[in-house]
């Protein structure tokens, strides 16, 4: 099993590098989208490994992902130039610059983990969001990184090939941990973390590597944002931001990888469709208002989609695989 997902993973990455001669002709706006797309499947996927297969609550995800952006950022300014400007060099400082911030990411991560991961609950997610805020507070005073004048200037290193290549190694990396033997600790911890604890299981060395697992995957989608954005400012890895990864997990389903990746594609989509619709002046102007209200009507289908399918899209399907593993 093990040896046919690194197959298919190579075959995955192959097909993306295929795939990447042709996104040069997509036009800037749905390219945008696309890679939004990618960069939300890594940010949700690796946070469905706190909040879902784990079973605590974060609510400091962006924060994370600011890390890794102003770090992947500045590296690239400092070192980027001189290493010549060869495609090879490149490449290679970009995806250095990536793995740096997905590093700062993972010990800030590590940081905040360790003594934070003792709480559950709502007080886990109150400490989460005090960080994402104070990671915030701290960018806005940073001089060398812009503070709030923001950080720009990097080129434009992201495309197709390199973001769907990250969100596909994110998947592999997440549904092998939590489907080997030693990921089953993970499921543990979420289903009873007390009963856990009486079999023998480190709960909290569970909990901190779901939690530097995930930030340094959110470093990685920081820095890829920074170097396709090319500018980026502390207000722009706030709290909604937060929310809106957390979002799609829930409403891709707990626990469950695929409708995790639905979500988070549904919900990058859905606010660009709404846009779209309120500029079509063949539909009846009632219609085109309330699109023009997208973020209304975008939380209102939440609400709805809430409370008919409470356990998300794919809800069902992850608790038949669960039982099957118990």
């Amino acid at each position: 099993m093990f040896e046919r997902s690194k197959i298919l993973l190579v075959a995955t990455l192959l097909t993306f590098a295929g795939l990447s001669h042709f996104a040069g002709g997509i036009s800037p706006y749905y390219f945008d989208i696309l890679i939004g797309i990618g960069i939300n499947i890594i940010l949700a996927v690796g946070l469905n490994l706190v909040n879902g297969y784990t079973g605590q609550f974060s609510l400091g995800h962006a924060g994370f992902m600011a890390v890794g952006a102003y770090a992947s950022s500045w590296l690239t300014l400092k070192y980027g130039y001189s290493m010549g400007s060869g495609t090879l060099n490149t490449t290679t400082v970009f995806v250095l610059a990536l793995l740096g911030g997905g590093l700062g990411a993972a010990l800030a991560g590590l940081i905040v983990g360790v003594p934070s991961l003792r709480l559950k609950g709502d007080y886990l997610a109150i400490v989460t969001l005090g960080v994402n805020e104070i990671s915030k507070g701290v960018l806005q005073k940073a001089e060398p990184l812009g503070a709030q004048r923001g950080l720009g200037g990097m080129e434009q290193h992201t495309n197709f090939f390199w973001t769907f290549a990250f969100a596909a190694i994110t998947i592999y990396v997440v549904l092998n941990l939590v489907g080997s033997t030693y990921g089953r600790g993970f499921l543990a911890v979420r289903d009873d973390e007390i009963a856990a604890e009486a079999m023998g299981i480190n709960t909290t060395k569970y909990k901190v590597l779901a939690f530097v697992l995930a930030a340094f995957f959110a470093g990685i989608a920081g820095g890829l944002y920074a170097h396709f954005k090319q500018f980026i400012h502390p207000e722009g890895f706030n709290f909604l931001r937060s929310v809106d990864i957390v979002v799609m997990v829930i409403l891709g389903g707990m626990g469950n990888t695929a409708g995790v990746v639905v979500a988070a594609t549904l919900l990058t989509i859905l606010p660009e469709f709404l846009r779209a619709v309120s500029r079509y002046e063949w539909l009846p102007e009632w219609l085109r208002h309330v699109a023009e209200n997208r973020m209304i009507l975008y939380s209102l289908l939440l609400i709805v989609l809430m409370l008919t399918r409470p356990q998300g899209l794919f809800g069902n399907f992850t608790g038949k695989r669960n039982s099957k593993l118990q």
